[in-house]
């Protein structure tokens, strides 16, 4: 029989790309935004609507770097957008 750590491996659970630290950045027009700078634009945006930290449990993220806009769902129920 397999070891367990062979077979999560095998099935991608642990290990090589699942675990590995991603960085994403979008760059459009001579513009650039980090993954991180996103999130916390949004963060930012979504709290000063009255949104509550604790409450956020999802969030949708939609970047449209041709509009300059990145859109935003946060629980199915709240929609907002931030400049790109």
């Amino acid at each position: 029989m397999a070891r367990k750590c062979s077979v999560d491996r095998a099935n991608g659970l642990i290990g090589g790309f699942a675990t590995a630290k991603k960085n994403i950045t979008i760059q459009y027009a001579g513009r650039e935004r980090s993954e991180e700078n996103i999130l916390q634009m949004i963060k930012r945006d979504a709290l000063s609507q009255g949104v509550n930290d604790e409450d956020m449990n999802e969030v949708d993220i939609y970047v449209k770097p041709e509009e300059g806009t990145v859109y935003y769902v946060i629980n199915k129920e709240f929609s907002g957008k931030v400049a790109f």
